[in-house]
Order: structure tokens, then C-alpha cells, then sequence
């Protein structure tokens, strides 16, 4: 029985609501089945499967069954608000259901029980062998338990003393590497919802890239009219198909395996999205891909919770042919004319420095004109010092900041970044991850002249996200551009390294990390990038606006009478 703080359909549950959840239940009173791997969307009825599941081995197959969720907060909450409301409301459950003898985390039944465990506790994901064992938002769990394996395989052992075990994992994927995705790829057969189309009678998978919208001659759309228009083309005769379509199509709809094997299948898997919802409109999904485009955490969300798919981020391995893509037509030294201002980077090695400069406009939209290597510090200044064109030709622009890598030759970079302080800042790569981009600290050196003095700690992996993210952008507004004459050496060193998922010790939290992609990879370049667009920050490059055709920039060049009067304006422009 639904109650009205579940869901806007209470009462007694009726499969035909969600039709294609009567295979997957099925499988769990299959005996030949063991394992069921269910790869969703959100708010597609995933709990309430599994709560059947429960209702049906305490009605007609009673035996220990084992709820794991991801922590123990919520074992608490999902016991008290969803599970034991399910078996006190209705009547054959109720009978069954030995509610004073139950607890929070450990409900007792005719002929067997339900202890909920939390994925973070080893000592409760081994205290009991289980016929059934159901894992929800497994996604969610931590890769170690404690000191111990993963809670998905110290669960698994607690099944080997039954021979009719099973085994059913429920969850929103997150990335191919996540355990629910690994898991449906290793199902035996692995199915998909097949529905006709109401006009030709064809069948199909509901998929995104099928669902339509209207656009204005323009190609632009308006997302309120999206949201009300949106309908989904048939694959095969291209008819136009409505929401009032689709209640039809799911009950007439099939489960149909993608693979087959030779023998019996031990484990199967499923997988489906938000548009086979009865709840959603074609428009509704519609409109929130378009609202999430534009913003990559925002997408992720939309892959992962609504077509229920794993995230691919593009953005994690990047090759030197993308960044040769995204040469403009200016050559080099040449300063584009949505410029606004120019940053430097450097990267200080034992014999030489690598150095950039970038030129920004509005929206971050960013480009490279320059970089190159160095031996002396004589040499640095004066490329930093010196005139860039216009595309007209004019010397007139000059670099406003620049940031120096400090980790190697420390005080010497400390006493230039205080010799050259209206152009120059030191910098240093933080150690570990930090919740903002970066953070300012003080040099605690007492007795040397940089005493004092402002340091940058910054976080190189934020800057490679975002550098990595722009680079999978179009050429023009947002891209991170290089110059038409960019060499292949550049481009091989800023895609240098690859993004992995990485475990800081057993019982931490997973975190994303950029490594070199082997170890003999030369990255100068992009950690060049890095301090310029660091440099870019700190002077506000994310709220340049775009420029009239009559404007020109309040700075083209640093003066030496204007950089005084600039750098000193309450003496805090950097913060």
C-alpha cells in the first residue's frame, strides 16, 4: 500500500502503473537467477521494486534478508519512514510482521528477519549470512569498508552458504568505473525495454537523441515552449509521437535481451531512463537538458540521473590533435581584438623556464600567443615586459600578471617576484585538494627581504579541469584557443596528463586526480596554463563583459606611471 507521502498515486500498488518493472520482479522468484544488476535513472520506481522484493519473501518465501544502504543515518530513516510503514499497512504483511519485537535496523518477521546494514560498517555487513541480499544506490558506497574489501563483495560472502541466494544491486550509475555499471557489463544477458511505435508498430528503446523540439529560424528554441512542444520521433517511420502516447506503449512494451549465451543465464541486467517515467513529459526531459548543457556538473546529472547512463567525461583524456583543433586564424604574438587583458605563466625547472601568455576576453573566452622556453631570469623579464600587437599592427598591449612557479628555486623566485611585484606573483601547487581554486597565504621567511610577502597555494587540479573542459569547447565564446602557428610540442605537453579516480588510503573517499598519462611525460606547458589562468583569476577574468564595437579596454598596456596607481587602489586589488 502507497501512502500520499510516497507518491501522488497512494493506494494499493498496481504493476500495470509501471509495467516494466514485472520482469525485473519476476527475475527475483526466478531460482535459476542469482544475481540482478539494475542500471537506472532516479524516481523510476527502483526502491519500490525492492521494497516488493521484501514484501514477497515475507509473505511467501520467508528466510534472513540483508538491506544494505549507504550509511547508517539513512538505515535508520528508510526502516522508520518507508520499510516498516510498508509492512504495518498492509494486512498480509501486517500479520507477519513482528513489530514489538523489531528495532530500527533489525525488523523480525515469521520465519526470518531483515537487518539493514550501512556500506561504511564492515562489522555489520559481516555479522550474518543472508539468503537476500539487496544493495541500493550502491554507486554510493565507499570502496573500502573500513579496513576490509569493498561492502559489495564483503555482502557477496555472506551469501555462500545458500545455494537459492540472491543477489539484487539497484542504482544511478555514476562513471563506467562504478559499481553498478561494472556489474550490469558483467551480467550474463544484459536487456533492454523495447515499445511499439503507436504508428508503425515498430520497436524500440526510448532513446534522448529521439526526442524533438521546436527552433526558431535562428536555430535558439525557448525553453518554456520546449517544455510544452517536445514530442519523440519513431526511429523507423519518423512519426510524431505524444505523451498521451506513451502509457500504451509501456504496457505494450518487452523486456529484450541485447546478448545471448549458450546455457542458463546465473545473472541479469536492466537498464532504463527517465523517459520511459509515466510521471515525465517528452518536454520535461527535454527542458532539462537544456537547462544542464551548459554547465558540466549540471550534465553529469542529467546522464547519470535522468538517462541513467554512466558519465564519460571527454574532458579526462585529452590528446594532441584536440589542442592543434583549436588554432585560430591569428598567428603568433598577435593579440585577438575580444582581448581584455594578458596573463603570463611559468614554469620554473633547474636549468630553463617554460612560459606562456594568454590573452582573455568575456566569458573566459581565452587564447595562447605566445610561449616559449627561457635560461635566465634576464630574459623572462623581458618577455613579460614586452609590447604585444593588435591585429592592426599597434604595439600597445603588455602582460598584467603573471604567475611563477615557487617550487623549485623557492627564494629565488620569492626576491624576482619582489624585484618585478606590479607584474609578478609567486605561486605553489597545494599538496592536496582544496575547496577553492586557490587560497592566499604570507611567505614566513623572517630576515629576508620577501618577508611577507604574498604566496598563491593553489589547486592544479580545479585549473586542469577547467582548462580540460574549455578545450572540449567549439572554437570562439568560452574556448581555450592557441595561436595558428602552435607547435606539436606545446600541444603534447598541455595533454600530458589524464584524469583517474584515485583512493588516498583504504576507508577514504574516492577523489579525481591528474597524473601523467607515463611517467617520462613532460607537462611544462600545462602547468604554464595553469598559473596563467590562476593569474586570470585573480584579476576577475570570469566577469569581463563583452565589449561594445566602439569600446577598447580601460588598460591596454602597463605604463609604468599607470601600474603605480593601479597596483596601489587600497593596496587589495588581488583578494
Amino acid at each position: 500500500m502507497l501512502s500520499s507521502e510516497e507518491t501522488s498515486r497512494p493506494g494499493k500498488w498496481d504493476t500495470n502503473n509501471v509495467p516494466y518493472m514485472r520482469f525485473i520482479m519476476d527475475c527475483f522468484c526466478d531460482d535459476e537467477i542469482q544475481e540482478i544488476n539494475w542500471l537506472k535513472c532516479t524516481q523510476i520506481g527502483g526502491t519500490e521494486g525492492l521494497l516488493n522484493m521484501v514484501g514477497y519473501v515475507v509473505d511467501q518465501d520467508p528466510g534472513r534478508i540483508l538491506y544494505v544502504l549507504p550509511d547508517d543515518e539513512l538505515c535508520k530513516d528508510f526502516s522508520d519512514l518507508r520499510l516498516q510503514k510498508m509492512l504495518c499497512n498492509c494486512p498480509t504483511l501486517a500479520e507477519k510482521f513482528h513489530a514489538t519485537d523489531s528495532k530500527d535496523t533489525l525488523l523480525k518477521f515469521q520465519s526470518g528477519f531483515l537487518l539493514f546494514a550501512s556500506a561504511q560498517s564492515p562489522a555489520a555487513l559481516a555479522s550474518w549470512s543472508a539468503r537476500y541480499v539487496l544493495l541500493d544506490e550502491v554507486d554510493k558506497y565507499p570502496k573500502w569498508a573500513g579496513r576490509e574489501s569493498s561492502p559489495i563483495k564483503l555482502v557477496q560472502e555472506r551469501t555462500k552458504n545458500w545455494w537459492n541466494s540472491k543477489i539484487v544491486k539497484v542504482s544511478t550509475p555514476t562513471l563506467k568505473t562504478g559499481s553498478i555499471y561494472q556489474g550490469y557489463e558483467k551480467s550474463d544477458i544484459k536487456y533492454e525495454y523495447r515499445v511499439p511505435c503507436p504508428h508503425c508498430g515498430h520497436e524500440q528503446i526510448f532513446d534522448f537523441k529521439n526526442i524533438k523540439w521546436p527552433k526558431k529560424e535562428d536555430g535558439s528554441y525557448d525553453i518554456t515552449v520546449v517544455y510544452y512542444s517536445a514530442y519523440y520521433e519513431c526511429e523507423a517511420c519518423h512519426g510524431h509521437i505524444d505523451d498521451r502516447h506513451k502509457p500504451a506503449m509501456l504496457r505494450a512494451g518487452r523486456w529484450v535481451p541485447k546478448n545471448k549465451i549458450e546455457g542458463r543465464a546465473r545473472s541479469v541486467g536492466f537498464h532504463i531512463n527517465s523517459i520511459y517515467s509515466p510521471w515525465l513529459t517528452f518536454g520535461k526531459v527535454a527542458a532539462e537538458f537544456l537547462s544542464s548543457k551548459d554547465d558540466p556538473a549540471d550534465l553529469m546529472n542529467f546522464v547519470n540521473s535522468w538517462l541513467g547512463e554512466p558519465w564519460e567525461d571527454k574532458a579526462a583524456t585529452l590528446d594532441s590533435d584536440m589542442v592543434l583543433s583549436k588554432k585560430t586564424e591569428l598567428p603568433e604574438c598577435v593579440v585577438p581584438d575580444y582581448a581584455q587583458l594578458l596573463t603570463g605563466g611559468v614554469d620554473v625547472q633547474a636549468n630553463r623556464m617554460y612560459w606562456t601568455i594568454r590573452a582573455w576576453g568575456a566569458k573566459m573566452t581565452s587564447q595562447n600567443i605566445a610561449h616559449g622556453v627561457v635560461e635566465t631570469w634576464a630574459d623572462l623579464e623581458k618577455i613579460m615586459n614586452r609590447r604585444w600587437p593588435d591585429t592592426n599592427g599597434e604595439a600597445k598591449w603588455q602582460v598584467n600578471l603573471c604567475a611563477i612557479d615557487s617550487g623549485y628555486d623557492t627564494e629565488t623566485v620569492y626576491e624576482f617576484c619582489l624585484m618585478n611585484q606590479d607584474w609578478a606573483v609567486p605561486v605553489k601547487g597545494s599538496s592536496s585538494q582544496m575547496l577553492q581554486r586557490y587560497r592566499k597565504t604570507t611567505i614566513d621567511s623572517p630576515g629576508a627581504n620577501f618577508h611577507g610577502q604574498t604566496l598563491y597555494i593553489v589547486d592544479t587540479d580545479q585549473y586542469k579541469n577547467l582548462i580540460a573542459a574549455r578545450l572540449n569547447r567549439p572554437i570562439g565564446t568560452g574556448c581555450f584557443m592557441v595561436h595558428a602557428e602552435c607547435d606539436k610540442d606545446y600541444a603534447e605537453q598541455l595533454t600530458a596528463e589524464h584524469r583517474i579516480r584515485d583512493s588516498k588510503g583504504r576507508g577514504k573517499r574516492e577523489i579525481e586526480t591528474w597524473v601523467p598519462k607515463t611517467s617520462a611525460a613532460a607537462n611544462h606547458y600545462l602547468d604554464t596554463e595553469v598559473y596563467a589562468t590562476l593569474a586570470g583569476d585573480l584579476l576577475h577574468v570570469r566577469y569581463l563583459e563583452e565589449l561594445e564595437p566602439s569600446q577598447t579596454p580601460s588598460r591596454l598596456a602597463r605604463t609604468e606611471t599607470e601600474a603605480d596607481e593601479w597596483l596601489n587602489v587600497e593596496g587589495r586589488w588581488l583578494e
